[in-house]
């Protein structure tokens, strides 16, 4: 996974975002965001999932909420990289809580 930010919270807004690009396979960890994220796929095809829920396929143009606190993972899918620009606001100086990795059970689970 390569990050590069785009730009920094400041006085006025408190909000980052950067692009992401994941290769082909390669996923985030779980974890959750105190204000939420959003995410802009740029390229590619990925893969996205909260808790709970099912595996989503998603692609160039599509736009993901992650909801506040709600404990999720996004990726590339299996043969495509992926870029998304991720936009999120920060909480008590946090804008993401990282947890476990996700396994390959739940990558492959759709």
């Amino acid at each position: 996974m390569r990050v590069d930010p785009l730009f920094s919270p400041n006085e006025s807004i408190n909000a980052s975002g950067a692009y992401v690009t994941f290769e082909p396979g390669a996923r985030s960890a779980w974890h959750t965001h105190p204000a939420g994220q959003r995410l802009v796929v740029i390229s590619g095809i990925g893969l996205t999932q909260e808790w709970g829920k099912s595996v989503q396929v998603i692609r160039q143009g599509d736009v993901v909420w992650c909801p506040p606190r709600v404990k999720h993972w996004h990726g590339a899918a299996p043969n495509s990289a992926m870029t998304h620009l991720a936009v999120g606001a920060y909480v008590d100086g946090k804008s993401v809580n990282w947890m476990e990795k996700v396994t390959d059970e739940q990558y492959n689970a759709r």
